[in-house]
């Protein structure tokens, strides 16, 4: 703990560098179990269950019995199998054999005023026994937060989002905050332990280069589809009499034509808000926002690529005719969406589940999804963006937690068919209901859509249910604003995903605490000057040959080291 102490001095330097780097498969719902009685039977506990299939699947009218049946036990026998692999449903360890209460640190949500009130977290202490006392601080002050508790010596038993350490998660580990869970996780979580090794992305994308444990992950069933891209009102489209633009030449002329129709700003392009999504359009040169594997597999730079200038000969030009949003280099979320709704904008650049919200359920406006521009008619669009079935977020437990047979219990349930259940869907009856296949769904009169406190699906969807968390994350049939009644947020995503080359995309890959914090330092720098060089040089106070010194300064500041960090990375990750 001395070492833990002595580093902690430099934590605030340090943690303002730090990057976070980012967010389909087959359903098979046609085979149905046979009723029968189940048994979960150890040690620590032992649980029969009674089959209540015919009473739960495809009702829609659940007596208060039978929803406290759902609801107040474990009892997970009406829920049916519906993915490639079956979803662990150990509950030996419940209810915890003794009294306790977990302290949880967390980042606060906005939309969630008071974690500890939170029903889903509620219903899962109920279930398993096991009292937690999370603490939040305020919105916006998270980092400095952490900061403080670490730098305090005083930690909590477990601490969401833990990457937030100097050096990550090996960092934290090494230093004696965080403690490693090797040895522990099959005995003390066997059903996380049984679906990260059910599928070999869940287990590679899980543990560390050499082999280590050391938390909690959010993993998915499958790889969810890409969540980010250029999205169209369908009114533009009407007005200009265009299709879809696919290319880089027919979106210029889309653009003009929606200005020429009266949407002053036609592309809502980029903020601080999503500025690094704008490989929308750079990435049709090649041109991706940061690291990328190349067609030998190797790792490189997006703003260094050879047609790094024709993009930004592009940008200024669009920039210069009043194609994009005056703001587009500041603007916030609420300035974008206040855009968005407005008749200056044609095109934006976001979620499509967001723009559900705000477009279609709002605003009663009708868009339509493009795949990410190409240079030539007939390329293959592509992203950089790809699920690894890593998803949602992370806990650690830390060194000072008293007992760790319990936090691992918690955490645990998260990873059981019946954590699945209520995290992703909330309580039953009010909430969701299940249909014929043993399959939740969220129904028309569920809180999640007609809230008694009038709040939106956006709110929503935190409050009755857990958006991202250690847990198993099933998003494409449980996020309310994809599965909503009329919604088409999803097939946009599907499309994407199904029609995009992803194959530059970096895997989630993880340095050690020395190239942990040299590669937080070189990335914040030539974050940074990436950002200046480029929004100047769109908006025209720099000529596009501005381009040649900073690639210049970009070497001098140590582009090749820093890439040869990643590339190590890279090959110790394939090496898992």
């Amino acid at each position: 703990m001395a070492k833990f102490r002595k580093r902690l001095m430099s934590v605030v330097m340090v943690s303002a560098m730090l990057f976070s780097t980012a967010a389909c498969s087959s359903q098979n719902e046609s085979g149905e179990a046979e009723p029968q009685d189940k048994e979960v039977s150890t040690e620590k506990n032992k649980v029969t269950f009674t089959d209540i299939s015919l009473d739960i699947r495809g009702n829609q009218k659940p007596t208060q019995a039978q929803s406290d049946e759902v609801n107040h036990t474990l009892n997970d026998t009406y829920l049916g199998d519906l993915y490639d692999e079956t979803i662990p449903n150990d509950y030996s360890a419940y209810p915890y054999k003794k009294d306790v209460t977990l302290d949880v640190w967390m980042p606060a949500n906005p939309n969630v005023p008071d974690m500890n009130k939170q029903v889903v977290q509620k219903q899962v202490q109920q279930l398993t026994g096991i009292k937690v006392n999370f603490i939040t601080p305020p919105v916006g002050q998270e980092a400095d937060a952490f900061t403080l508790m670490i730098s305090s010596g005083e930690l909590p038993d477990i601490i969401i989002n833990p990457e937030r350490y100097p050096g990550g998660l090996e960092a934290g580990l090494n230093d004696g905050a965080y403690l490693d869970l090797t040895d522990l996780m099959e005995t003390n979580a066997p059903n996380y332990s049984a679906w990260r090794n059910s599928d070999e992305t869940r287990r590679k994308t899980t543990v560390t280069d050499t082999g280590k444990l050391l938390g909690f992950y959010g993993i998915a069933p499958y790889s969810e589809w890409t969540w980010f891209g250029t999205l169209i009102k369908k009114e533009a489209l009407e007005k200009t009499g265009l299709d879809v633009p696919a290319t880089i030449e027919e979106w210029h002329t889309f653009l003009k034509k929606s200005k020429e129709v009266g949407y002053a700003e036609p592309l809502n392009y980029g903020s601080s808000y999503g500025q690094v999504f704008t490989g929308i359009i750079n990435g049709a040169y090649g041109v991706w926002d940061w690291t990328f594997l190349d067609a030998n597999g190797k790792v490189a730079w997006g703003p260094a690529q050879p047609k790094a200038k024709e993009y930004l000969t592009t940008m200024q030009q669009w920039n210069k005719e009043g194609l994009l949003n005056r703001d587009w280099a500041t603007a916030d979320f609420n300035q974008r969406m206040a855009s968005a709704i407005s008749d200056k904008t044609a095109v934006m650049m976001d979620s499509p589940d967001t723009m559900w919200s705000y477009w279609k359920q709002q605003n009663d406006i009708d868009f339509v999804g493009a795949l990410n521009p190409v240079l030539n008619k007939g390329d293959k669009s592509a992203t950089t963006y790809k699920n690894f079935k890593r998803t949602g977020t992370t806990a650690a437990i830390t060194t000072q937690c008293e007992d760790v047979e319990a936090a691992m219990a918690w955490l645990d349930f998260n990873y059981s068919k019946k954590g699945w259940e209520i995290l992703n869907y909330g309580e039953y009856g009010t909430v969701h209901l299940i249909d014929e296949n043993g399959k939740p769904y969220f129904h028309e009169d569920s809180y999640i859509y007609k809230d008694p406190d009038g709040q939106p699906v956006a709110t929503t969807l935190l409050k009755y249910r857990m958006h991202s968390w250690p847990a198993i994350r099933d998003e494409h049939n449980s996020n309310p604003l994809i599965v909503a009644k009329g919604s088409y947020s999803g097939d946009i995503r599907k499309e994407w995903t199904e029609n995009m080359d992803t194959s530059m995309a970096m895997p989630p890959i993880t340095f050690t605490q020395e190239e942990a914090s040299r590669e937080a330092e070189l990335g914040n720098q030539l974050s940074t000057l990436r950002g200046e060089y480029f929004a100047k040089i769109i908006m025209g106070e720099l000529q596009v040959d501005a381009y040649d010194k900073f690639l210049t300064e970009a070497k001098k500041m140590g582009l090749d080291e820093f890439l040869s960090i990643h590339q190590a990375a890279l090959d110790r990750y394939n090496q898992r």
